[in-house]
């Protein structure tokens, strides 16, 4: 009896995905589109708020040592820090799935990683798409997108444009790791048997495939109690790059990298790479994963709220007048 492989991996993949939905979903993998209804849902002047984003070179990595479920779980958080950066709550992702050999147990490693982390937050997962296009791919290769759209009301729109003041403070919440960003860098210095090589009592690469975290519950927790002047997620182009994108015309940013608890394997990354201290602190998140901008009057309460939820805060500069730079010193 031929059986319909295909059939088979839908099959599986819509129990994945059936187990994030809640009852504002209204599709089917069946379904040529996702329907989710937003519709009484409780918001005065609500807002759509929308992300997408990739792991990028991490995949090669990744695939090499065949952990697929990372590649799941970074692609969600890329997206949903993104979201998050705006006050927004996460309603639905759906994800983008590119292969040259569709392989279904890599595929449903791949989307069960996303389903988790969706999980984790009441996100839900409503659809993709996957495509097989060799030529295009390698047999081995795989290359994912995800698309987050969260909610938020109007007047509880965090945008550091129109709310960071001079005198704020930045406050900085630990990274996981390197997370998805660097790595193109990182495959360039260490070889395939560097990977292998233990450090800190494990394989290399799983220091470094550790997923990216997702910081939807302490941000969450700190929305209901304070007015969050801004949030930046450290991705691409490191803390420079991203603070700089919410700061007002007349204020820049100082941060103070003494302050800030790097990691030890950022400090192995620049050894092994002989890298200069810029190509570090505009290419990697250095240990910051995301910073929150609040007033100087609400930074020690804020500070005792994430250290009840179990955080490890710490702040790395503050807002001054200035032409919208962000100085390290």
């Amino acid at each position: 009896m031929k059986v319909n492989k295909k059939k088979m991996t839908t099959c599986k993949i819509s129990k994945i995905l059936e187990n994030t939905y809640n009852n504002r979903v209204m599709s089917t993998l069946d379904h040529f589109s996702g329907f989710y209804k937003i519709y009484e849902y409780g918001y005065k002047e609500p807002i759509l708020v929308s992300g997408v984003d990739g792991v990028g070179t991490k995949l090669r990595l990744a695939i090499d040592c065949k952990k697929y479920n990372v590649i799941g779980e970074d692609c969600f958080a890329m997206c949903a820090n993104d979201v998050l950066c705006h006050g927004a709550i996460p309603l639905f992702f759906l994800d983008y799935l590119a292969c040259g050999k569709l392989d279904s147990s890599i595929v449903e490693k791949i989307v069960q990683g996303i389903a988790i982390s969706c999980k984790k937050t009441n996100t839900c997962l409503i659809g993709g798409e996957t495509a097989e296009m060799p030529g295009i791919y390698r047999k081995n290769d795989y290359d994912v997108a995800g698309f987050c759209v969260g909610i938020v009301e109007k007047n509880h729109l965090v945008d550091g444009k129109k709310l960071i003041q001079e005198g704020d403070v930045l406050i900085g919440l630990p990274s996981s790791g390197v997370h998805s960003n660097g790595f193109s860098v990182i495959r360039n210095i260490f070889s395939k048997e560097d990977f292998l090589k233990s450090f800190q009592e494990k394989p290399f690469y799983e220091t470094l495939l550790i997923p990216t975290r997702i910081y939807h519950f302490p941000i969450h927790a700190l929305l209901k109690e304070f007015l969050i002047h801004g949030l930046a997620h450290i991705t691409g182009g490191g803390i420079s790059d991203n603070l700089y994108r919410i700061l007002p015309e007349n204020l820049s940013a100082v941060v103070e990298k003494e302050k800030i608890p790097i990691q030890p394997v950022f400090n192995y990354i620049r050894k092994k790479g002989n890298l200069s201290e810029h190509k570090m602190w505009n290419t990697f998140n250095m240990g910051v994963g995301m910073i929150i901008v609040v007033s100087f009057e609400e930074k020690d309460s804020l500070l005792e709220r994430l250290h009840f939820l179990g955080e490890k805060p710490f702040i790395l500069g503050n807002i001054v007048k200035g032409n919208k730079k962000v100085f390290l010193i």
